[in-house]
């Protein structure tokens, strides 16, 4: 046991020796391995440093050999390439020298209808001026390219002025009346081009313009171009009066269709309205001026002026749409200035443009005001309403027209105020002095209506106020022009309209005072109450049926029961004439009777007695009345001094019975 024991440890190291010997002969088998590739390495890395060696000595040899030749082949080219930009220099050089006698042909024949080929001459020109200055000024191709350079300027100048002259038309008037009226019936106007210049020609002109802006350095182009616009418009505004004159006067519609087909059988405008109703009024006031209300000749001097208004007539319509025509070919020429004259020279040259066409306008309505106050001096009150459309336009269209002159000068823009002003100042006199001549009129004895008829005044002044209710915000404007109070700086619609009224009740009232005093022209008190009556009641309808009582309501609520007063009163004063007659019927002894039957011998005979006075016991006016008006009435008796249509029921009723009691007496 204890040898087998001691036997067993021995084999164990044994076993463990020989693999330890085994392990270190593998170990050293690997490290005789590993020095042997260590040795080869070696080998191989001497023989690769070698290598690199013999390249590098060769590589710098070749760089020794190459780089000479590389900065010598770069000389080279350096060299020519100066050679080649120098040879360019020279053509280039060269080529200004012979710029004039290249450019010479096209330059004389001018820009027309190659104006692209001729600018494109100018600029080669214009580079040739600027190389001579910088670099031979005092050569003398520097002065030949000059002079050539200026002919070819001139040239331009005068193709700009060309096209403009040969394309430049009137606009027709029958387009600046499509362009001017609007057509109520429709929501959206239909919008009218005004084309001034063909669009290839205006593109010319646009070119040659931007080119004289840039090289040209003068502002001679927009002279000229103010000049012959100016021209154009002007004409186009005296085109349009003449179609006034040669057309209004035999047809009612004043435009003809700008496209036939598009009108031949829907019109899409209307004809302009016209202003004459205030001449028509007129005409009714000078025919009442000669003719009395029953047909008679009158004491009027005035003699009939039909064809004479007829054509004031026209020429109002003509200033009217003249006035609105200027604001829209303005506003077009506008448009066609800012694409051709620069910015900055806009405004001054298109006020010099509209001068001329606003200074005539201007004229004309200088001479109207001036016939106004001619008629104002010859108290012919009634040409001064010629005014009123007029002022009434005018003021309608200061917005737009000063929005169109917006920029100009000053003076330009207060010509269309100053005009207003002179018209309103001369319409405010002439409504202020026909309110004197109402009150002041000094002929009672003459023009007296033998019958007690509606005067001459009374219809001339009814009339006269009838015609400012179509011109009532003008007329108010009118009057408060001339009011100094803080209250009339304003100027509101309201204002105008209790200063009209104000205006209206004074001129009734100037006419009150002079009929009463002309009724005291008759001896008769009747025939005086007659007139006041008639009168009266003339005026009371007037004013009810031309809705001017309206207006005069608005500062005398009790106007129309004052004149019902007035006319009642002139009833009583009439009927109390007739108190001897009625009384002298009344008598207790007088038979009773029943209108329209028949009477006893008896009772005929009381009243053929009653009727046996003397003159004196009757109303002075009786013998006048039968021997004057028995033809005013439908019956052969009556003994009316009125015509039946100015009565009131109640006083025709009366009249007819003493009529009837008179007409029985005598059967």
């Amino acid at each position: 046991m204890g040898i087998t024991s001691r036997m067993a440890p021995t084999g164990d190291a044994s076993a463990r020796k020989r693999e330890i010997e085994d392990k270190l002969k593998q170990e050293q088998e690997t490290l005789s391995f590993i020095r042997e590739n260590m040795e080869k390495s070696d080998q191989l890395t001497n023989g690769m440093v070698s290598i690199l060696s013999s390249f590098e000595s060769r590589l710098m040899q070749l760089e020794n050999s190459i780089i000479p030749v590389h900065k010598q082949t770069e000389n080279l080219q350096r060299l020519q390439e100066n050679v080649d930009k120098t040879l360019s220099c020279m053509d280039h050089v060269i080529s200004y020298y012979h710029v004039a006698k290249d450019t010479d042909r096209i330059i004389r024949e001018g820009p027309t209808g190659r104006l692209d080929e001729y600018l494109a001459c100018i600029a080669k020109i214009q580079k040739a001026v600027e190389y001579f200055q910088d670099n031979n000024p005092d050569s003398p191709e520097l002065n030949t390219v000059k002079a050539r350079f200026e002919k070819g300027k001139e040239l331009l100048e005068v193709e700009f002025r060309s096209l403009l002259t040969r394309y430049s038309k009137p606009v027709p008037p029958i387009l600046i009346l499509d362009a001017i009226t609007v057509d109520e019936d429709l929501e959206v106007q239909e919008d009218v081009v005004l084309e001034h210049l063909p669009e290839a020609v205006l593109q010319d002109v646009i070119c040659i313009a931007g080119w004289l802006v840039e090289y040209g350095r003068n502002q001679d182009f927009m002279n000229v171009y103010f000049q012959i616009r100016s021209n154009q418009l002007d004409r186009s505004i005296k085109g349009l009066k003449d179609h006034f004159r040669k057309n209004s006067a035999s047809s009612g519609i004043l435009y003809s269709p700008a496209v036939p087909t598009k009108r031949k059988d829907t019109p899409t405008k209307k004809a302009p309205k016209r202003p004459g109703t205030i001449r028509k009024a007129q005409n009714l006031l000078k025919q009442y001026s000669q003719h009395g209300l029953d047909g008679k000749k009158g004491g009027s001097n005035l003699t009939p002026l039909e064809g004479k208004d007829d054509v004031l007539d026209i020429e109002i319509d003509s200033y009217i749409h003249c006035i609105t025509a200027f604001v829209k070919l303005a506003q077009s020429e506008y448009l066609l200035l800012a694409e051709i004259i620069p910015e900055h020279h806009q405004k001054k040259t298109f006020d010099s443009l509209i001068q001329e066409a606003l200074d005539n306008l201007m004229l004309e309505g200088d001479n109207i005001v001036s016939a106004a106050r001619r008629a104002i001096m010859r108290h012919d009150y009634s040409a001064v309403l010629t005014i009123f459309p007029i002022l009434r336009h005018l003021k309608m269209n200061k917005s737009e027209f000063d929005t169109t002159l917006q920029g100009t000068a000053a003076s330009t823009k207060n010509k269309l105020p100053t005009l207003i002003t002179s018209m309103e100042t001369i319409g405010a006199k002439a409504l202020e002095e026909f309110a004197d001549s109402i009150k002041n009129d000094p002929d009672k004895e003459y023009n007296m209506p033998k019958d007690g008829t509606v005067h001459e005044l009374t219809s001339n002044a009814i009339l006269f106020l009838q015609q400012l209710l179509d011109f009532h915000e003008t007329a108010g404007a009118m009057l408060a022009s001339q009011e100094t109070s803080s209250s009339a700086s304003s100027y509101t619609s309201e204002f105008n309209k209790r200063l009209l009224s104000s205006y209206i009740c004074k001129v009734l009232g100037n006419l009150q005072l002079n009929l009463l005093s002309k009724s005291k022209v008759y001896e008769d008190s009747a025939l005086s109450a007659i007139f006041l009556h008639n009168n009266y009641n003339y005026i009371l309808k007037s004013l009810e049926k031309s809705e001017l009582i309206q207006l005069v309501t608005v500062t005398q609520k009790k106007a129309e029961s004052s004149y019902r007063e007035l006319i009642e009163q002139q009833i009583q004063m009439y009927q109390r004439s007739w108190l001897k007659v009625t009384e002298h019927l009344a008598d207790r002894n007088m038979p009773v009777f029943q209108p329209g039957t028949k009477l006893k011998d008896k009772e005929r005979q009381v009243i053929k007695d009653k009727f046996k006075v003397s003159p004196e016991s009757l109303p002075q006016n009786h013998t006048f009345f039968q021997q004057t008006f028995t033809k005013s009435c439908k019956d052969p008796h009556c003994l009316l001094p009125w015509k039946p249509r100015v009565l009131t029921r109640a006083k025709f009723e009366f009249a007819q019975r003493v009529t009837l009691a008179s007409s029985n007496a005598a059967h």
